[in-house]
């Protein structure tokens, strides 16, 4: 089959909006995905592997945080192409994206964020070239959208402290050379702490048995009487601040994403439609089938700008937690969508590891519900358009 060209989605010409460097570093991460992630993507979603050797290969291509300085081995670019990174490499999968959004926005930015000096020369250039592996520790087992209900509690017992708990359904886990953990301390506030994998008392068992992000590992974090060198607490913050200010950026990424996945089943579906005849014809004249296409560039299109005006502002340091929310709630049920409608186009042929509908759809049902599931986005926007929160 003949590739659609990139102008087939920029519907809006988008691209005029973009600096050469964005227009640069999208297409090298794009070439990268079509030559080392899409050829292989479909056996390790079969075989529920995750392709561990393409970690260094994405450090090497600056795809780790490349919003954070210079200094500490990263890009020094901003969030726009940020977005962008993730939006191809989301084209190729979500748990190729999920590995680097949360190397980079849940692991790197709160080293750098929160971190000592210290902290961050020891961990971000290593994190930045993939040659170290981090994981978030957040959602526990009883806690997944009340965070503060927390279980996990961290105990200072003089020259260290002790880390007792548990986390779930954490990327990267089984995998992580260190962990950013979030618990509580004794007076209930939560804090940021660096957990190493060599730790005695820590545990990273694989969640086996996933539907969804089959090419992603995933794991729990467990903590038995585990000992933390004082060294190794996040400093610079205390609350849930911290984790809220960790999602946000990761949350900015999936927003960018989500457009990926959908632009990759929409332009499958073209292609395939153009190609296959039925009744004489090519089912791209059908009336129905261009209504799925229409539809399916129709909400890209108004995703693309959604992400694109979010990553002006948050290039200008303007963008808020609720406009984040509302960006990766919209754009990943769009993708979701169009993922469904797009598979009907190719009707059984879209059900096989031929095509990536699938793939992407049952992807997709994972990332509309992490880092903050599509309801309680819904409750976001809500609570900030009425100044009322509805979420007890």
């Amino acid at each position: 089959m003949t590739a659609i060209p990139h102008s087939a989605t920029d519907y809006y010409q988008l691209d005029e909006l973009l600096s050469d460097e964005h227009k640069l570093v999208r297409a090298t991460i794009r070439d990268w995905v079509n030559r080392n992630v899409k050829p292989i993507i479909e056996e390790h979603a079969q075989k529920a592997t995750f392709p561990v050797h393409l970690v260094k290969e994405l450090g090497a291509l600056g795809a780790y945080a490349p919003y954070l300085p210079q200094e500490y081995a990263c890009a020094g670019m901003d969030y726009t192409t940020y977005g962008l990174i993730m939006q191809e490499l989301e084209r190729g999968d979500s748990g190729i994206r999920s590995m680097a959004s949360v190397q980079s926005s849940l692991v790197m930015y709160p080293i750098f964020a929160f971190g000592t000096e210290a902290q961050r020369q020891k961990y971000l250039p290593k994190l930045a070239t993939g040659e170290m592996i981090g994981c978030f520790g957040l959602t526990e087992p009883n806690h997944g959208s009340n965070p503060g209900g927390m279980e996990s509690r961290i105990k200072d017992v003089g020259d260290h402290y002790v880390l007792n708990g548990a986390k779930m359904w954490i990327t990267n886990a089984p995998l992580a050379d260190v962990a950013v953990v979030w618990a509580k301390d004794e007076a209930g506030v939560v804090r940021g702490v660096l957990v190493e994998k060599d730790m005695k008392g820590f545990s990273a068992p694989e969640t086996p048995g996933k539907w969804s992000l089959r090419a992603s590992i995933t794991g729990e974090l467990v903590f038995d009487d585990v000992v933390i060198p004082k060294e190794n607490i996040l400093p610079n913050i205390k609350g849930l601040k911290g984790p809220m200010m960790c999602l946000n950026s990761a949350r900015y990424g999936i927003a960018w994403g989500a457009v990926g996945a959908a632009i990759d089943c929409y332009e499958t579906a073209l292609q395939y439609s153009l190609e296959r005849t039925q009744f004489g014809k090519p089912i791209a004249s059908f009336q129905l089938q261009q209504k799925k296409l229409a539809e399916a560039l129709t909400e890209i299109t108004k995703a693309q700008l959604m992400a694109w005006r979010l990553g002006s502002l948050k290039d200008q340091d303007k963008a808020t937690p609720a406009q984040i929310s509302m960006a990766k709630r919209n754009n990943v049920d769009m993708a979701l969508k169009v993922a469904r409608e797009t598979r009907q186009i190719l009707g059984a042929m879209g059900i096989t590891g031929d095509f990536p509908m699938m793939r992407h759809m049952m992807n997709l049902e994972s990332v509309i519900t992490y880092e903050g599931t599509h309801d309680v986005h819904l409750l976001i926007t809500g609570h900030d358009i009425t100044g009322i929160g509805a979420f007890v």
